[in-house]
């Protein structure tokens, strides 16, 4: 049965493929997004659109409750780990009191909120990888504390007013419309450079390692949640494989038809030398796994980029 759906975020890269993928089931979707990251022409034209800050509470009450949505997927936020290190206290102010205001139009109109975390930036260096979702966290940029605390509203909404809401934990996602300017992730960079006959960057020696999980993937995952039933919460959502940044190179070298020399550059501040995701909960609970290949999701990606 088709629903109403508000995907905040949904001119971004993530949200606007979980956009598509409802329009392609036939709900009823609106996207919400300010446009300060987000692209207006990634917004499907079967869809609403209003540009709204998610820190407008009274806005987004006064929406939720025109619209009436069944569930909303919440993905705006406040991406840029660099940009959290510089400016923490514009991070949590949309991280964390964004997603409250969020989760308040939610309540207001009874609707399950399906909430985009991170894994890597949440778990920071542990000793167990891949790590499983008890893992304790000892984030290491701004960034992952705020998304943790927005993960802590959710499961506090779930215990003080019995939503049903799910939060889950994504690797490094890549695909098409994921911007290779700026601060972006890494297979876009790199895909932007080799593109324009650019050496690639890399930061470190490159054996630092993350999950990198295709985006398509990453749409199966939250439309399993929107429908789920059991008594977990929060989900991990990679591939649990470990990629090192030298070996993604090559696959994008591979993908691309180059062997650019890569330039090696001082590591950066925070960033994390080993990340992957035990995704054997969602495996068992939401009945997801990740079936993107790298080589087939590098070679959309590498299309969509061209």
């Amino acid at each position: 049965m088709p629903i109403r759906a508000i995907v905040t975020g949904g001119a971004g890269f993530i949200g606007s493929h979980i956009a598509d993928a409802l329009l392609a089931r036939g709900d009823e979707v609106t996207v919400v997004d300010n446009l300060a990251s987000g692209r207006r022409e990634r917004v499907p034209e079967a869809a609403g659109f209003r540009q709204l800050d998610i820190r407008d509470g009274p806005a987004l009450r006064a929406l939720a409750e025109e619209l009436e949505p069944q569930a909303v997927f919440h993905l705006a936020a406040q991406a840029d780990v660099r940009v959290s290190v510089a400016d923490p206290g514009f991070d949590a102010d949309v991280n964390v009191r964004g997603t409250a205001e969020v989760l308040e139009a939610a309540r207001a109109v009874d609707a399950r909120v399906v909430f985009s975390s991170t894994g890597g930036a949440i778990y920071g260096e542990v000793d167990i990888i891949p790590s499983p979702e008890p893992t304790p966290c000892a984030a290491m940029a701004p960034y992952g504390i705020s998304k943790l605390c927005g993960e802590h509203y959710v499961d506090l909404s779930n215990r003080l007013y019995g939503t049903r809401h799910v939060t889950l934990r994504y690797g490094n996602v890549y695909g098409p419309r994921q911007d290779p300017h700026g601060e972006a992730g890494v297979v876009a960079i790199f895909f932007g450079r080799l593109v324009a006959g650019e050496r690639p960057l890399i930061f470190g020696d490159g054996s630092q390692t993350r999950d990198y999980v295709y985006v398509g993937d990453v749409v199966r995952a939250n439309l399993a949640a929107l429908t789920y039933a059991g008594s977990s919460s929060v989900f991990n959502v990679g591939t649990g494989q470990e990629t090192s940044v030298v070996d993604l190179l090559a696959g994008c070298q591979a993908a691309a038809g180059t062997a650019l020399e890569p330039e090696h550059r001082p590591p950066r501040l925070g960033e994390l030398q080993r990340s992957a995701l035990d995704c054997s909960l969602a495996e068992r609970e939401l009945g997801w796994r990740a079936e993107i290949a790298m080589a087939d999701g590098l070679a959309a990606t590498l299309e969509s980029i061209r």
